[in-house]
């Protein structure tokens, strides 16, 4: 912010939005598109089956009209979005508590509110952080609750540190016994926005995140990354039940990238991260079993 000008905390002083309601059928489609988009050999879950941890992303969508959309492709204006001027948003992680896993083919109920709005100082300026809280449930059970954190500034910081030119070539290697590795193109972020219902421009529009945005190339998805860390927990403890878990998105990946998501498991726990070949923490989680 620049000198003289209100403190992000003025403009929420008297925002305080009500809960909302949302339904879904929890048809398999979408658990079978993020496996053919996961290259899986077959769908994670099928009907009757519990969704894996973290995929309530790909349902409780929300198409909203074009015209309601800003020039970054995100909602200029929405329940829980904070009425800032310039409004620049981050996704920075969340948590979850699974009491019983959502099954397909059972319809499902979520209930957002608004749990938390924390203004704080960072290195690039002042913030915003706006914590979402979301219920789940199905035949009348609260089987899930999420929280996310969503991190938002006024204006543009003059953005982070990036590389100059994307490297495709090197690869980080793996520490931990339990680990896979992704490299992330152009066409599974495409195909990974339509599955979310996500148009922000970082993911599809390269000249955006050079001219616009500062990048050297296209974004990966932060959800993208802890998703593969809860897939390297599927992949090789499937018979365990995840009961809680926590991810913290940290630093940025681009498109091309070799990305490598590794697990160290303990006999309850899980400690994860997402490495490339420059950083080796561009997101951590804790899985904890039941």
């Amino acid at each position: 912010m620049q000198p003289g000008t209100a403190p992000l905390s003025s403009y929420v002083e008297t925002w305080h939005p009500e809960p909302v309601t949302a339904h879904d059928p929890m048809d398999p489609g979408p658990t079978a598109a993020v496996s053919a988009l996961l290259d899986l050999p077959e769908p994670a879950a099928k009907d009757g089956d519990p969704l894996p941890p973290l995929w309530q992303w790909f349902h409780f969508l929300h198409w909203p009209a074009q015209h309601d959309l800003g020039p970054d492709g995100h909602l200029r204006a929405a329940r829980f979005l904070p009425p800032l001027p310039d409004r620049q948003r981050m996704f920075a992680g969340g948590r979850c508590e699974i009491v019983e896993p959502l099954r397909l083919g059972e319809p499902a109920e979520r209930t957002s509110s608004l749990a938390a709005v924390t203004p704080k100082r960072g290195r690039s300026g002042e913030l915003l952080f706006v914590t979402e809280r979301q219920q789940f449930r199905q035949s009348g059970r609260v089987c899930m609750v999420e929280e996310q954190d969503i991190v938002y500034r006024s204006g543009r910081s003059g953005g982070g540190r990036h590389p100059a030119t994307i490297d495709d070539t090197s690869t980080p290697d793996p520490e931990s016994p339990w680990h896979l590795r992704l490299q992330p193109g152009p066409t599974l972020l495409f195909r990974l926005s339509a599955l979310t219902a996500n148009a922000h421009r970082i993911h599809y529009d390269a000249p955006y995140c050079r001219d616009t945005e500062g990048y050297p190339g296209l974004v990966v998805h932060g959800p993208l990354l802890a998703l593969l860390m809860l897939d390297v927990v599927r992949r090789n403890a499937p018979e365990r039940r995840v009961r809680s878990l926590s991810f913290r998105l940290r630093r940025p990946v681009f498109a091309g990238e070799h990305i490598l998501a590794e697990g160290a498991p303990s006999d309850t726990t899980v400690h994860l991260r997402t490495a490339t070949h420059r950083d080796a923490q561009h997101a951590t989680a804790e899985v904890t079993f039941a």
